[in-house]
């Protein structure tokens, strides 16, 4: 089984509820195969699906991603059940560790041990899905007597996102699907072979894992200022360990470096200024619609097989989600 290419919109729209529930909407009318929501503040990506999929039909509804550490297995999983049965099955749930700054500055959490805990809670939501009574005990996360109403086996996908090596790997074996992001290009074959042995651990093929990735697109003919809105939209990311790490470990190790010692003197020209060309237009795609199109392609000759659509410029975003239709786009 070869899995097939899809596109889908990014959600929510920041701008509220209202215009979350419209571009989903529009982007089923418009031919978009998913819709998947980032986990952003000031709009729950969990309670938004659900209105989401009570005003679509068609699309599958997906999160990318839900940080393990602002909510417990079992409030994911019961969640996830809702979800499930509002979506008549078109719910994805997409986990992983999200970052220092978010989990610690606004959740407060410790961000411990992110790949133990976005496994262990993987593996425990997945065993809470089938109804079946917790009796689980790892490392960072435990459930004992748990039980919610059942999903048959398989019914309801739980992906992982993961960065470098032994995340990848993770991902590929133990869910059932994986999620990437924010990677140069030259890095993704690098990743693929991460996820072909962890697929191969499980039994899997590459070719029957969905792998998932939110590409950063502007539909633009003012490739310097796309260029500026991505430096200043992912050099705060790139600054946080989680995507730091990830930066080096891919070939980077000096603007890598460069962010980090940007970040802690609060020099936002050097920080921003880590991210040169060239680096920019290897992690975003910019440029004409034919430019875009071109990559997505790529993209998925690569090894991605879902791609979500998300634009940083408001002004730019409409040309960009349009670009992409049903009747714009095709593989």
């Amino acid at each position: 089984m070869t899995v097939p290419q899809r596109t889908a919109l990014t959600m929510p729209d920041l701008r509220g509820v209202q215009a979350t529930l419209d571009l989903a909407k529009w982007g089923e009318e418009e031919g978009y195969d998913d819709l998947w929501f980032a986990d952003t503040s000031g709009l729950d990506a969990l309670t938004t699906a659900a209105a989401v999929a009570l005003n679509t039909s068609r699309c599958r509804i997906g999160t990318a991603i839900i940080p393990v550490f602002s909510r417990t297995p079992a409030v994911i999983a019961s969640t996830t059940y809702v979800l499930n049965q509002l979506s008549n099955g078109r719910f994805i749930l997409g986990l992983g560790s999200s970052s220092h700054a978010m989990m610690e500055n606004w959740h407060g959490q410790k961000f411990e041990k992110p790949l133990t805990r976005v496994k262990e809670t993987t593996l425990l939501v997945k065993q809470m899905l089938t109804g079946e009574k917790t009796d689980f005990q790892g490392s960072t996360v435990t459930s004992h007597g748990y039980r919610q109403l059942p999903l048959e086996p398989g019914e309801q996908p739980v992906y992982m996102a993961a960065l470098r090596g032994k995340m990848l790997e993770a991902a590929a074996e133990f869910a059932d699907g994986v999620i990437v992001n924010l990677f140069p290009k030259n890095t993704l074959p690098r990743m693929m072979e991460h996820i072909k042995t962890g697929a191969e651990r499980a039994g899997k093929k590459l070719e029957d894992i969905e792998i998932v990735c939110r590409h950063q697109v502007i539909v633009t003919d003012n490739k310097e200022n796309a260029r500026n809105m991505i430096r200043a939209g992912f050099a705060p990311y790139y600054a946080t360990p989680v995507y730091n790490n990830f930066l080096a470990w891919s070939g980077y190790e000096d603007a890598a470096r460069t962010i980090s010692e940007g970040w802690a003197a609060k020099d936002r020209v050097k920080t921003t200024g880590a991210l040169d060309d060239k680096l920019v237009d290897d992690i975003a795609i910019l440029g004409s619609k034919e430019e875009c199109h071109d990559r997505i392609r790529e993209y998925g000759d690569m090894g991605i097989t879902t791609h979500i659509i998300s634009c940083v410029s408001p002004e730019e975003s409409q040309d960009t989600y349009s670009a992409f239709t049903g009747n714009s786009f095709s593989f």
